[in-house]
C-alpha cells in the first residue's frame, strides 16, 4: 500500500497549488477546476491550511454534498497526514461530530454549514472555506454559496472562498464569486473504453420512483459479462436503494466476488470497507454517492444503468418526491472517470450509443425543481425573505417560492408580512425540513419530546419497504429492530431530543458515543396497538395531507387529491388516516399511498386546524343551484346543512356561474330572440360601435345589464328558464345614441320582394345576410338587395321550395346562369312561368293559370 508521503507527491493537483495560493492572496476567491483523482478534496485543504509547507496556519472547512462523502474525505486527509480523524483532520455531520481543538480542517455537509452559518454569520475562526462538487448544484450548496457572498460583501472580506469541482460550469462561477480566477488542474486519468450495451429488447422509460425491471436483469448480467470479460473490481451505478438490493438479489453468490452496496443508508463500516482496497474482486452496487467525492480503490470497471434520482415537487397535489431520470451527459463522464482513476480502465452503457446524444447535457439544478419550503426559511432567517438578494445561480422559481411561503406561513415559521417569526428560527435550528420541524415542536409538546422525536425521526428517513406502509407497525419495529435502518433511526432520534431541548439523563449518556446501538431499555414502554401518536405527528408534519375515506377503498385528502391504498393494507377500513408518503403510480388518476396511520376526525382537527374553514356555500352544481352550510377541512366536507334562505348576492353569483359553465341556453331563447340576436351579431360585425357583442363571453360580461331584474329574482335553473332572453337583449340596444329606433332599417327582418311578398332574412352568417326565396318572385329585379351596405346572398328557390341557385348577383345570373336553371327546372313545374327573359318578366308567387285567371 502507497504510503501517505508518497501518496502525496503523486497527486496531480498539487502543480496547481501555487496558482490557487496567488489567485486567493489577490482576489480572496477562486473556483478550482480539477479531474477525478487529482486530489482536489484531499491535497488542496490541507495545502490551504498550511499543514504541508510554509504558508501561514489557517482554518479550513471543506463543505460535501452527502455524509459519506465528508467522512470519506477526512478520513482520506487524516490518512495522509498519518494522524486519526479527530486531531488535525475532523469532520461534522448530521448526528456525528469528530473534531478537537487541535483541527485545522474540518469536513462538514452543506446542510451542517448552513446551520452554522445561520447561528454565527461572520463564521468565528474559520479562515478559509472549500465549496466541493459545486458542479452537482444541491440546493444547500447553492444557498451556502450565496450566503458566504454575502457574508464577504458586509462582514468578513477577508474570508476566503474556493469553488472547487472536477466539470462545472467555471465561468457561471467565476462570474458568481465577483470575477474569480479560474486555476486548472490537469489531471492523469488513464484511458476508458467504451462499450455500449443496450438491452437486448426495449425497456420502458423510468416513470416516478418506477425503473422497468427488465432494465435491472439488464444490468445485472451486464455486471457479470463486466467480471468475465476485464479484470479489477467493477463499480455499477444504480438510481436508488432499492434498485441496488433487487440488482444484488439478481447476482446471488458470485463465485470469487464480492458485493457490497452503498449509498447514504449504508451503514459506516460497509462504508469503510468500500473505501478501503479488498482482499478479494469486489462489485460495488452504488448511487450517484460514487460519481464524486470517493475513490473506490481497485475499480477498472463501470456499469453505468443511465438512471438517477432528482426531487420534484407537484404544487397542485402538495406531493414532494424523488423520482428517476436519464442521468445527464456530466454524469455519464463522472461515472466512467472512475473506472480510469489507477488504470486503464472500461465502462459499460446500457443504452444505445444513438440515444447518448440526446441525453440532457447536465443535470438539473435543484433549486429548478425540488420543494424550496427549507430553502425558503433559510433565506428569511437570513434576512432576504424572497431570496431577491441573494448570489445564486439561478433565481428561485416564483411559483415554487410561493407555495413554499405559503406552507411556511401555515406552520407557524412566517408572519403574514412574511418575516421569519421567532418559532421559526427555532424550526431553522433542528437540522429539519420546516414540516418535520413543526411536527417535532407541537408534537413534543402534546406527546413528549422522546416519543415526538421518534416519529419524526421515522418521517426524516422513510423506512424500508418490508417496514411496511403502516406508520405505527413501522414505529414498533424500528424499537425492536437491530438492522442498519433502526441503528440510524436511535441515533436520529437521540439528535431530535437533544435538539427540541428536552433530553433526560439517558440521552445525555447515549451521546456520548453517537454510533453506540441504543438497547430496548432506553426506550418508554411499547406503544399500544391503538396509539394515534403516529397520526398526529404525521398530520402536524403534512395537514393537507390529512385523509378521509369516501367509499370504495378510496380516500380523498385535504388538499383535494384523490389517493388509494394498495390491496391489502393493514390501514384499509380506517375512516381516516395522516398520509405520511405518497405518490402516483403509472396511469393512475389517484395518489398511492405509501406510508401513512390510522387518525381520528379530533385529531385531523387539531393537528390541521389552519384549514378548518367553512360557512355559507352557494354554487352551481350538478346543474342547478346548491345552497348550503359547510364546514371543511380544506377540501374535506365535514358538516354539511342546506340553507333555507341563502344571500342572494350568492345565489346571483351561482347562477351566473351556470350560465358560464352550461351555457345561455339555459335561458328561453324562442325564434324571435335567436333572430335579433343573430340581427345584431351582423351589424357588430358590419357596423361596430355603438352596435353590441353578443358572443357567449360578453354576454356574460354584461349580465347584469341585460339580465337584470329578472336575473336578480332568479333563486333556480328552473328560473332562468323563464327569461324571455329576447326581450332582455333589447336592453343592449345603443339607445343613448337614438341608434337603436334604427334596428329595422338597418337589419330589417324581412324585406320585401319584387312580387310583393316579405321574406325573412336568415342572419346566420354575420358576414352576409342569406334571402331565401322562389326563383319566380325575383323576376325584373336587376340589383341585388343590399342590407346595411352588405349584399344579400339570395338563395333562389324551386316551385316547390328546392335550391335551385345562389347568387349575390342578380343581373349577372338573369344573363347567365338562368338559361340553365330554365332548362332543368322548366319540364319539371310546367305550370309555372319560365320566360325566356326573366329581367322584364312579371314577379309572381302563383302558377300559369293563376295568373290569367287574375288578369
Amino acid at each position: 500500500m502507497t504510503r501517505p508521503a508518497a501518496a502525496l507527491d503523486q497527486l496531480p493537483v498539487r502543480a496547481a497549488l501555487p496558482a490557487l495560493a496567488a489567485a486567493l492572496d489577490a482576489h480572496g476567491t477562486a473556483v478550482l477546476c480539477a479531474p477525478p483523482g487529482t486530489g482536489k478534496t484531499t491535497l488542496v485543504p490541507l495545502a490551504l491550511a498550511g499543514l504541508l509547507d510554509g504558508r501561514a496556519p489557517a482554518k479550513v472547512v471543506v463543505a460535501e454534498p452527502r455524509r459519506i462523502a465528508a467522512r470519506a474525505a477526512a478520513r482520506r486527509m487524516a490518512w495522509l497526514l498519518d494522524e486519526q480523524v479527530g486531531r488535525t483532520v475532523g469532520f461534522t455531520v448530521r448526528g456525528e461530530r469528530k473534531v478537537s481543538a487541535h483541527t485545522r480542517v474540518e469536513v462538514v455537509t452543506t446542510g451542517v454549514l448552513l446551520q452554522r452559518l445561520q447561528r454565527d454569520q461572520e463564521l468565528t475562526g474559520v479562515d478559509l472555506v472549500v465549496l466541493d462538487e459545486c458542479h452537482e448544484r444541491h440546493l444547500d450548496a447553492d444557498t451556502v454559496a450565496a450566503f458566504l457572498l454575502d457574508v464577504r460583501a458586509a462582514l468578513r472580506p477577508e474570508l476566503r472562498l474556493v469553488a472547487a469541482s472536477a466539470t462545472t460550469d467555471a465561468e457561471g462561477w467565476a462570474r458568481l464569486l465577483g470575477g474569480a480566477p479560474v486555476v486548472e488542474a490537469q489531471g492523469t486519468a488513464h484511458p476508458v473504453e467504451v462499450v455500449w450495451a443496450p438491452p437486448p429488447r426495449p425497456v420502458r422509460p423510468p416513470h416516478g420512483m418506477r425503473v422497468d425491471p427488465a432494465l435491472l436483469a439488464h444490468v445485472a448480467a451486464t455486471v457479470r459479462r463486466a467480471l468475465d470479460e476485464r479484470t479489477g473490481d467493477v463499480l455499477c451505478f444504480l438510481p436508488g436503494v432499492g434498485e441496488i438490493a433487487r440488482v444484488a438479489g439478481q447476482l446471488g453468490e458470485l463465485t470469487g466476488a464480492d458485493v457490497l452496496q452503498v449509498h447514504g443508508r449504508a451503514p459506516a463500516a460497509v462504508q469503510d470497507a468500500v473505501l478501503s482496497p479488498g482482499e478479494r474482486r469486489r462489485v460495488v452496487l452504488a448511487t450517484s454517492v460514487a460519481e464524486s467525492s470517493l475513490t473506490v480503490p481497485g475499480v477498472r470497471v463501470v456499469v453505468d444503468s443511465g438512471l438517477a434520482r432528482e426531487p420534484r415537487t407537484d404544487h397542485a397535489r402538495g406531493l414532494s418526491a424523488l423520482t428517476t431520470v436519464r442521468a445527464s451527459q456530466a454524469a455519464g463522464r463522472q461515472r466512467a472517470g472512475r473506472a480510469g482513476r489507477e488504470a486503464p480502465g472500461a465502462v459499460y452503457r446500457c443504452w444505445d450509443e444513438a440515444e447518448d446524444g440526446r441525453l440532457p447535457r447536465f443535470p438539473a439544478p435543484e433549486i429548478k425543481v425540488a420543494d424550496l419550503t427549507a430553502f425558503a426559511l433559510q433565506a428569511a432567517c437570513w434576512g432576504d425573505p424572497d431570496a431577491s438578494g441573494l448570489a445564486l445561480l439561478d433565481a428561485p422559481p416564483a411559483g415554487a417560492m410561493a407555495a413554499a411561503r405559503r406552507t411556511l406561513t401555515a406552520v407557524g415559521a412566517l408572519e403574514p408580512s412574511g418575516r421569519v417569526s421567532e418559532r421559526g428560527l427555532r424550526m431553522a435550528g433542528l437540522g429539519l425540513h420546516p414540516r418535520l420541524g413543526r411536527a417535532l415542536l407541537d408534537g413534543a409538546r402534546e406527546l413528549g419530546a422522546r416519543r415526538a422525536a421518534e416519529l419524526v425521526a421515522l418521517l426524516s428517513e422513510e423506512p424500508p419497504r418490508e417496514y411496511g406502509d403502516d406508520l405505527a407497525a413501522a414505529w414498533r419495529r424500528a424499537r425492536r429492530g437491530g438492522d442498519a435502518y433502526a441503528a440510524r433511526w436511535r441515533t436520529e432520534t437521540r439528535r431530535l431530543v437533544a435538539a427540541a431541548g428536552q433530553a433526560d439523563r439517558t440521552d445525555a449518556a447515549d451521546r456520548t458515543d453517537a454510533t453506540d446501538r441504543t438497547d430496548a431499555t432506553d426506550l418508554p414502554a411499547e406503544p399500544a396497538s391503538d396509539d394515534r401518536s403516529p397520526a398526529l405527528v404525521t398530520a402536524l408534519a403534512f395537514p393537507e395531507r390529512v385523509a378521509r375515506a369516501k367509499g370504495g377503498g378510496a380516500y380523498l385528502m385535504a388538499s383535494g387529491t384523490a389517493a388509494e391504498l394498495p390491496d391489502g393494507s393493514p390501514l384499509s377500513g380506517s375512516a381516516w388516516l395522516a398520509v405520511a408518503v405518497a405518490d402516483r403510480p403509472v396511469g393512475s388518476a389517484h395518489a398511492r399511498v405509501r406510508l401513512g396511520a390510522v387518525l381520528d376526525e379530533s385529531a385531523a382537527r387539531s393537528a390541521a386546524a389552519p384549514l378548518l374553514g367553512g360557512g355559507e356555500e352557494v354554487a352551481w352544481a350538478d346543474g342547478d343551484v346548491v345552497a348550503r352550510r359547510v364546514e371543511r377541512l380544506g377540501a374535506i366536507e365535514l358538516r354539511v346543512r342546506p340553507l333555507t334562505d341563502p344571500d342572494p348576492g350568492l345565489v346571483r353569483a351561482a347562477l351566473l356561474e351556470g350560465l358560464a359553465t352550461d351555457g345561455l341556453a339555459l335561458l328561453k331563447w324562442p325564434q324571435k330572440a335567436e333572430e335579433l340576436r343573430r340581427r345584431l351579431a351582423f351589424l357588430r360585425r358590419r357596423l361596430g360601435e355603438p352596435w353590441p357583442e353578443v358572443t357567449d363571453a360578453a354576454l356574460l360580461a354584461r349580465a347584469d345589464e341585460w339580465l337584470e331584474p329578472e336575473l336578480s329574482k332568479a333563486r333556480r335553473r328552473a328560473d332562468l328558464a323563464r327569461i324571455d332572453a329576447g326581450q332582455a337583449l333589447t336592453r343592449l340596444l345603443p339607445w343613448a345614441t337614438g341608434e337603436a329606433v334604427r334596428l329595422d332599417e338597418l337589419a330589417p327582418e324581412r324585406l320585401t320582394v319584387p312580387s310583393g311578398s316579405s321574406v325573412r332574412v336568415d342572419y346566420s352568417d354575420p358576414g352576409q345576410p342569406v334571402l331565401a326565396v322562389k326563383l319566380q318572385e325575383m323576376f325584373g329585379l336587376a340589383e341585388t338587395p343590399e342590407i346595411a351596405g352588405v349584399p344579400v346572398l339570395v338563395h333562389l328557390l324551386s316551385p316547390a321550395g328546392r335550391p335551385a341557385a345562389v347568387t349575390a348577383d342578380l343581373a349577372s345570373f338573369w344573363q347567365g346562369g338562368y338559361q340553365a336553371v330554365r332548362a332543368e327546372l322548366r319540364g319539371r313545374y310546367p305550370k309555372h312561368p319560365w320566360p325566356e327573359d326573366p329581367a322584364g318578366a312579371e314577379p309572381t308567387r302563383f302558377t300559369n293559370a293563376r295568373l290569367r285567371r287574375e288578369r
